[in-house]
């Protein structure tokens, strides 16, 4: 009777901790959730303003969105997506749009690809990957300038066959011993371009419409 009187207690002891433990990784979870996703939506502006600086619009980037579907084959994109208008008045100057290469040497590069009105890339940056360290890590733009070589490029300069690396006769350099990475984002950079060209009228014309 004594064994069965003391399992139940500690049964209940542990039932209590339990719940005092639950309660108190719930209470952690809510305090914290808000400054976590304060600090994301921190580092995401800062991330678009590396694209489209201050001086290049008058909207706040982040709170100017257009909602993308899922897996466009240009965009390659596995989840809905958001992307950012640029604007300077009622006009928009250029779109940031996300990306994801598929076919990564570890998996999925994940994309910001700005491009202006003209068509021109405004900027690319690296929102995630998992490519091998010191080899096509390179793409971040911690790691190496590489990223950058996109800047002013357009579909037609460099010709469509100069839009590969080097190794396949195109125009951008790949790294040593790690083609692959690269050899991805050039082709999912180009493959945004053309998503902004071929739906340039709801990217860069509808806000005009918004103003009614």
């Amino acid at each position: 009777m004594r064994t069965l009187i003391s399992s139940a207690i500690g049964a209940a002891l542990l039932a209590v901790f339990a719940a005092l433990g639950s309660g108190l990784i719930s209470g952690v979870h809510e305090q914290t959730k808000a400054p976590i996703a304060a600090a994301e939506r921190a580092a995401e502006a800062k991330q678009l303003l590396e694209i489209f600086p201050d001086a290049s619009h008058d909207n706040q980037l982040i709170d100017d969105t257009i909602m993308l579907n899922a897996n466009d084959p240009l965009l390659g994109l596995r989840t809905p997506g958001i992307g950012y208008r640029a604007r300077v008045g009622s006009q928009v100057a250029g779109v940031i749009l996300p990306a994801t290469a598929r076919d990564g040497y570890s998996g999925d590069i994940r994309l910001l690809v700005g491009v202006d009105r003209t068509g021109a890339v405004a900027g690319v940056r690296v929102l995630s990957h998992r490519e091998t360290p010191g080899l096509g890590d390179k793409i971040d733009l911690k790691k190496s300038s590489w990223i950058l070589s996109f800047d002013r490029k357009t579909l037609s300069n460099p010709v469509i066959q100069g839009w590969a690396v080097t190794k396949d006769g195109g125009d951008f350099d790949a790294f040593t011993g790690a083609t692959v990475t690269p050899r991805a984002v050039v082709a999912a950079v180009k493959s945004a371009i053309e998503y902004s060209q071929n739906n340039r009228s709801t990217l860069f014309e509808m806000p005009e419409a918004d103003e009614s």
